[in-house]
């Protein structure tokens, strides 16, 4: 079992920068690869960034590319994402996501553990 909580979510304007965090406890954090979806009203939650077990791969949606950055510490059992360039289409509810798989997967249900997600509300 991993337990996730986000955090750093909020309201900026359009062109702002925001940094979310993800804090993992539970089972061994660095056995599980990372990833990041985002849930706007009335659409599915969609695959945001992901990130391998070590950390040296990571896998993008195209409407984030260039803008985001996921990263982890493993030896602080943190996830990160550092979102530049925010637009009106980023707003959503941003949740944190753990997978027993090698790969990166976009997918949700390859996705075990989910947190409570955390608002990102961005005005333009």
């Amino acid at each position: 079992q991993v337990q996730l909580v986000e955090s750093g979510g909020g309201l900026v304007q359009a062109g702002g920068s925001l940094r979310l965090s993800c804090a993992a406890s539970g089972r061994t954090f660095s056995g599980y690869t990372m990833g990041w979806f985002r849930q706007a009203p009335g659409k599915e939650r969609e695959f945001v960034a992901g990130i391998t077990r070590s950390g040296t791969s990571t896998r993008y949606a195209d409407s984030v590319k260039g803008r985001f950055t996921i990263s982890r510490d493993n030896a602080k059992n943190w996830v990160y994402l550092q979102m530049n360039s925010l637009k009106f289409e980023d707003t959503a509810v941003y949740y944190c996501a753990g997978s027993p798989s090698i790969v990166i997967g976009t997918k949700r249900d390859q996705y075990l553990y989910w947190g409570q997600g955390t608002q990102v509300t961005v005005s333009s």
